[in-house]
């Protein structure tokens, strides 16, 4: 089969690799997409507290089917980026007809990041008013429709029209540019914001919230990790929370997979259709995504 290869760090190739075999209690998917995000990026580029020996395959989630033909996706953590990939049974969770393989590739990460963020470390309360930064990227996008879907009133901040664009399509009731941040914040009545943004629009976003408001450190997509004033955290009873899913998830498989499960079952959750290039483009990909060149999601598609 095809798999993405990084042999060393800060680059990958297309390789002709044996076929997976799945071991005891094992599956294999065939993958008909897989999910392209940030932190495989951060991998690769060896950036990331997670470093994997040399050589692997990226990738950390997939939509494929069963050798029964069964329609599934899955977190794998590594080995995505393939025509193949095996998985523990568990982990992989059967898709809804109304979800594509495409939409479903990238869905793992990002909802699941969301819902973990909102629900189990925020608290969110239904009536809550949420500010949503990186709007139109993947967590932004899923974040969006699952503080609408949880009760809450959305301000989506993001950096371009077209990404502002998208974010009113997920649902966000209002959208603002990143120089309007701190005082649309304060003008809206923020009691959390989603922050997979950092640099200096982590404090600014921190200032904006409200009495009692939490600010979510998700991850640092604008590169640089914020220093935030501890006076502004004890101003108004405010804090700081950190949401690391990836690290839940593979402590907590059981109640991830739950987590996944309702999030399928979920009304109101429309995943935008994300852009597909084949598996060749992984590099560029990865690329396109640190430099925040992508608007919405980004998938492989093996067969294409």
């Amino acid at each position: 089969m095809k798999a993405v290869v990084c042999e060393e760090l800060g680059s990958v190739v297309l390789r002709e690799v044996p076929d997976p075999v799945a071991g005891p209690g094992q599956v294999v998917v065939r993958v008909e997409a897989a999910g392209v995000n940030y932190v495989d990026g951060l991998i690769v580029r060896g950036a990331y507290q997670l470093r994997p020996p040399l050589p692997f395959t990226p990738g950390s989630e997939v939509a494929g089917r069963l050798d029964d033909g069964t329609r599934v996706l899955a977190f794998c953590m590594f080995g995505g980026f393939a025509e193949q990939v095996v998985v523990h049974r568990d982990q992989a969770v059967r898709v809804p007809d109304r979800i594509d393989s495409a939409r479903a590739a990238g869905f793992v990460q990002s909802y699941c990041t969301a819902a973990y963020a909102l629900r189990r470390r925020a608290r969110m309360e239904p009536g809550e008013r949420v500010l949503v930064l990186g709007a139109g990227g993947g967590v932004g996008l899923a974040a969006i429709q699952l503080a609408k879907a949880y009760g809450g009133q959305v301000l989506a901040a993001a950096s371009t029209p077209e990404k502002r664009k998208l974010a009113a399509q997920a649902g966000a009731d209002e959208t603002i540019g990143y120089e309007e941040l701190k005082q649309a914040a304060r003008g809206f009545g923020v009691d959390i914001t989603v922050d997979p943004i950092g640099g200096e629009l982590s404090e600014q976003a921190l200032r904006g919230m409200r009495e009692g408001g939490r600010l979510l450190v998700i991850g640092f997509a604008g590169g640089a990790i914020p220093r935030l004033p501890a006076n502004q955290v004890l101003l108004r009873n405010r804090s700081v929370v950190g949401v690391d899913w990836g690290a839940w998830a593979v402590t907590h498989a059981g109640e991830n997979r739950a987590l996944l499960e309702e999030l399928l079952l979920l009304d109101g959750l429309d995943p935008v259709a994300p852009e597909t290039r084949p598996l060749a483009g992984a590099g560029q990909a990865m690329d396109d995504l640190i430099g925040r060149r992508i608007t919405g999601k980004l998938v492989l598609v093996p067969s294409s």
